[in-house]
């Protein structure tokens, strides 16, 4: 993964639990290349795709009903049409991203948000979806030669990618703090809610980039807030619920899957707020990739458009704990990083 998102999923893939992690390592193998154990296709009637599968408690399972929608099939390339089959590809390997996407605890099916939305998408499309998991370079190498028509893998817009892949954005990219559900901290974002409290963060992460930005503006005006690093995830947890630190300023996604983890603990996390991931200035977005010019990215966002005037991509971010990234629409190469960024 290049730029800030190769540090992020370094990060994510560390938030798995041991669980979850022994059953992501015995399992890989049998997550590449199947046809999709969590919903099949076909233009013949409804579908019923599955969300939410074997996910270990990062999401409740759930039965999404979906139609074929002839007038966005009709968009969708004919060699893709005349295979039947929409081949989604994945770079989770080889430990899993939770909840984003990691092998399921029948240590076979490929759960998580990323893969449960290209079920969905196919569906509407009314394509068998085939879900091929791989490392994150070979992910691309895969869109590149063509054995993969589409990659669901949270994978950033920015304007360096936008020179070889086209994008059908579905989702915020955002950073953000987790706290104790008992701490009364919460983000407005601005530097000022900073104020007074400490946070830890990861070093040599876009995150630590933007709070190390904060706070030289706090001390400009005579504040300040504290940083505090730590070795490892389950450290910084451990301040976390110790009272060391007030939040973990950490990628958005990671903390909807812990916060799921700790609900039924005796100290139950929350988000405290969320923050674009491309700072500022632009709303960092997550979006479906294709090769440039194939002629996938405008079924692709009719499709997930689809899914949010009926109300399944709600659903479907629900599901995973993610409704604080929606996006109104699904935008076709809309502006990306920028190429100083990427």
């Amino acid at each position: 993964m290049s730029g800030v998102r190769s540090r992020f999923m370094t990060r994510w893939a560390r938030v798995a639990t041991a669980g979850v992690v022994t059953v992501l390592l015995g399992a890989t193998a049998a997550a590449c290349g199947d046809a999709d154990a969590a919903g099949g296709g076909g233009s013949g009637g409804t579908t019923d795709v599955t969300i939410g599968a074997v996910s270990n408690g990062a999401a409740k399972e759930t039965v999404v009903k979906v139609d074929p929608v002839e007038s966005i099939r009709n968009e969708v390339p004919k060699e893709i049409l005349d295979k039947g089959r929409l081949v989604i590809g994945s770079g989770f390997l080889p430990t899993g991203a939770a909840p984003l996407g990691f092998v399921g605890t029948d240590q076979k099916t490929l759960t998580g948000s990323e893969p449960d939305l290209g079920r969905l998408v196919a569906a509407v499309l009314g394509l068998e979806p085939v879900n091929n998991n791989a490392t994150w370079e070979n992910l691309f190498v895969g869109i590149d030669s063509g054995r993969t028509d589409v990659g669901f893998s949270n994978i950033t817009d920015t304007e360096q990618r936008k020179q070889k892949y086209d994008f059908a954005c579905y989702r915020q990219d955002n950073l953000g703090f987790e706290a104790l559900a008992s701490n009364p901290f919460t983000f407005d974002g601005t530097a000022k809610s900073l104020a007074g409290r400490t946070f830890s963060v990861g070093k040599g992460t876009n995150q630590e980039k933007i709070l190390l930005q904060w706070q030289t503006e706090l001390q400009a005006s005579g504040q300040n807030l504290d940083i505090k690093y730590y070795p490892d995830v389950n450290s910084t947890y451990l301040a976390l619920t110790s009272g060391k630190i007030d939040a973990y300023f950490t990628p958005n996604p990671s903390i909807s899957y812990h916060v799921t983890q700790t609900a039924t603990s005796p100290q139950p996390t929350r988000s405290a707020g969320t923050y674009s991931g491309a700072g500022a200035s632009l709303q960092g977005l997550i979006c479906a990739t294709t090769k440039k010019d194939s002629g996938l990215a405008k079924p692709l966002a009719d499709a997930v458009n689809h899914l949010i005037q009926t109300g399944r991509y709600k659903q479907w971010l629900d599901t995973w704990n993610l409704a604080n990234e929606a996006i109104p629409t699904s935008e076709i190469n809309p502006p990306g990083l920028p190429l100083t960024n990427s």
